[in-house]
């Protein structure tokens, strides 16, 4: 190994304690020789994205944290749930590397030819564990970033690219021409809208405040529908008739959204049908979960018929569905906008420290839209 590169570097873990506590600190490891086919990456930036927050966080009670430790080595504790903690038995005693994605410079490689070719090269990667300062990746998790491009830039290449590409692709495979989104403001939204423009997908964008509606149909967005409001139902059921979208992914999770796109489709999709049926519309209507940005029950109340499903959808089983040939496609697509339709935007950037500061931690634990936060592992203070 390169004689720069120090023998040890830090790396954020997760730690879920036999006691039902939560301990998230900064742990000295060892820096990891690469091997044939893998790369070592100087990690520059790492994104928090919502689904980090599920290792890094473990539905911890993050309003009862408490922070210990020094200003260059924090600890946050926090109590974890008696009904979380039934799900997390495998978890117990074991810190977990945290950040799924990340970019920086390669600063050693392997010996293959294509591993030696990426040498000195700024790149993103999908390798997990990446809010560490070193992270040895395999290749096949790396996408090279254009020369030039900030680190920030590229961060976040993979998660929400990915998702909003897989969207579209989910659409087509189960045969729908439109879809819904939740939570559409957020950097995922965005892109999602702008994607959608370019690929003349209507999309109906659910939002739940006033002015992330001026957000979406100031960047060009037709309909948006304000959950907010006391018209909602009403709206939604307008927009899902005029797109004929029977597809919604929702970033919520919990509480009665789901319910109510349902309900709204299908009275979209009766408002069509030839004559009454007490078993509803023919139409089948179907929303994924994505996302658990409400932590309560998901309450279903069914009067849309019986065809209708509900079900969780997660990018690393979509990208098994499609195969490699359709990863590399996606990849290539997402390789040639990353300054433009899947660009990210950040509130703050914070150090690997800092990032465990109890401030940050409450700020990026509520999921706010407009709050997304980038981890500088580079940077000490």
């Amino acid at each position: 190994m390169a004689a720069e590169i120090p023998a040890e570097a830090l790396q954020l873990r997760s730690l879920v304690r036999p006691d039902n506590m939560l301990e998230v600190f900064l742990e000295t490891v060892a820096v990891a020789e690469p091997g044939p086919n893998e790369v070592l990456i100087r990690v520059e930036a790492a994104p928090v994205n919502p689904s980090d927050l599920g290792v890094l966080l473990a539905g911890a009670d993050v309003a009862a944290a408490a922070q210990a430790g020094t200003a260059q080595r924090p600890v946050i504790t926090a109590p974890i749930p008696r009904a979380v903690m039934r799900g997390l038995t495998a978890r117990v005693g074991m810190p977990i590397p945290a950040g799924n994605e990340g970019a920086g410079t390669v600063v050693a490689a392997g010996a293959s030819e294509a591993a030696q070719r990426l040498l000195g090269k700024r790149v993103a990667a999908a390798g997990g564990g990446m809010y560490s300062q070193y992270r040895a990746v395999d290749l096949s998790l790396c996408l090279e970033l254009p020369d030039g491009l900030p680190a920030a830039d590229g961060a976040s290449a993979f998660v929400n690219p990915m998702t909003a590409l897989g969207m579209i692709e989910t659409m087509r495979l189960e045969h729908h021409v439109a879809l819904v989104h939740t939570a559409a403001a957020s950097n995922l939204g965005q892109m999602l809208n702008r994607l959608c423009q370019q690929e003349q997908v209507p999309l109906v964008n659910i939002v739940r405040r006033p002015e992330q509606e001026e957000l979406l149909r100031a960047a060009g967005a037709t309909f948006v529908c304000d959950s907010s409001k006391p018209q909602f139902m009403t709206e939604l059921t307008a927009a899902l008739t005029a797109t004929g979208a029977t597809l919604a992914f929702d970033a919520t999770g919990g509480g009665t959204l789901a319910s109510q796109i349902l309900t709204c489709m299908e009275a979209a999709a009766s408002a069509g049908a030839d004559g009454y049926s007490r078993y509803g519309s023919a139409v089948h209507k179907q929303v994924y979960i994505y996302g658990g940005l409400d932590r309560n029950p998901t309450v279903l109340t069914r009067n849309y018929g019986m065809a209708w499903g509900i079900g969780g959808w997660l990018l690393t089983p979509f990208l098994g569905r499609i195969g490699l040939d359709g990863i590399i496609r996606l990849r290539d697509r997402v390789a040639a906008g990353l300054t433009t339709t899947f660009a990210s935007s950040y509130t703050a950037q914070v150090s690997l420290a800092a990032a465990l500061r109890l401030d940050n931690i409450t700020t990026y634990a509520r999921q706010a839209t407009g709050t997304k936060y980038l981890i500088r592992p580079d940077q000490d203070a």
